[in-house]
């Protein structure tokens, strides 16, 4: 009989070392590209997202057509929708960008409508109080009152960007989805399982990344959760500390 090959490479392991140092730059690059065409395709979609969100709050009456036309966009299947947007952007990496982007419009209009609607009364009355215009009012009271709910859906929009991504290898613009694309046809497993973990990888520093931000960005939201922990704590001091009174 004739013995196996020692190269994983030959033996088309799903796990192989040597995939890894010798595709090093294929690797990189598809990261590269796929880690370019989900911020971009993100924050198109939340330029877009945040001037509807404010117009569905000023003019109620907009804010059925507007959570319904963005809600019927993510229900189109993703190879329908590039099919539909090929003739104005062609097979380009702006076709999988306006995609990405009209996909996120659900998550960030509706979440961002959420938080300024959640926005208690009592502080905007209290802005408006202290002579806040409107536009001030909702800069430096309703927005920063808001970002809880608008950051929870910018996480949830960019998590689902970095899966989406990888169906724009159809047109040659996937990221890490070329990889996998070309991997299944040549079944080439080491390609494929790098290429797919790779991926989770990057959802999962894309939301901590983002996860961080929103902690640097509403500091009062810690200082609060340091707070309650204090008076917990109290709380459990006092009843041990009578407990040991004569």
């Amino acid at each position: 009989m004739t013995a196996p090959p020692d190269d994983c490479l030959a033996r088309n392991d799903w796990i192989c070392g040597d995939y890894l140092s010798s595709r090093r730059h294929i690797l990189l690059g598809a990261v590269a590209e796929h880690v370019q065409l989900t911020v971009v395709s993100v924050a198109l979609g939340l330029v877009v997202a945040v001037p509807l969100a404010l117009l569905a709050r000023r003019h109620r009456w907009t804010a059925g057509p507007v959570l319904a036309l963005t809600t019927m966009l993510y229900t189109i299947p993703s190879l329908a929708m590039f099919s539909l947007l090929l003739p104005v952007y062609g097979l380009s990496s702006a076709l999988v960008v306006a995609g990405l982007a009209l996909y996120s419009l659900t998550l960030l209009v509706r979440n961002l409508l959420a938080g300024l609607d959640g926005v208690p009364a009592e502080a905007k009355d209290a802005a408006r109080g202290m002579g806040y215009g409107p536009t001030r009012q909702l800069l430096t009271v309703e927005l920063p009152l808001a970002l809880p709910a608008a950051m929870a859906g910018l996480r949830i929009a960019t998590v689902s960007a970095v899966a989406l991504t990888t169906v724009g290898a159809i047109v040659g613009h996937g990221g890490l989805g070329n990889l996998i694309y070309a991997g299944m046809n040549s079944y080439f497993k080491a390609q494929v399982l790098t290429a797919s973990v790779l991926c989770v990888l990057l959802a999962v520093a894309f939301d901590l990344l983002l996860l961080g931000a929103e902690r640097l960005l509403m500091p009062w939201r810690r200082r609060a959760r340091t707070a309650r922990r204090g008076r917990a704590r109290m709380a459990v001091r006092r009843p041990v500390a009578a407990g040991r009174q004569p």
